[in-house]
């Protein structure tokens, strides 16, 4: 069980490290926009969904390479770690 214990610590943090920076970003952005939207009283809903997609898309473009190093060495734990996983109790 401590290898089990130990893979889902490992996802669950590579998870946040992943997306925590995605989401600040476009949580920002987001509350940068619903000011803007306040003070100009223009509610347009697409005035909202573009800026963040630009963050998002952005963000990924920049961070996606050290991303997928991140996976890919939370694969080869998940692939270490089936030998203790199948041993018998």
């Amino acid at each position: 069980m401590d290898a089990l214990d130990a893979l889902v610590h490992d996802a669950l943090i590579t998870t946040a490290i992943i997306a925590l920076p995605v989401l600040v970003a476009a949580s920002l952005v987001g509350a940068v926009v619903a000011v803007a939207q306040a003070a100009t009283q223009v509610q347009e809903q697409t005035l909202t969904l573009l800026p963040k997609a630009m963050t998002v898309g952005l963000m990924v473009a920049l961070f996606g390479k050290t991303a997928m190093h991140l996976l890919a060495a939370l694969f080869d734990h998940a692939l270490t770690a089936i030998v203790p996983l199948t041993a018998p109790w």
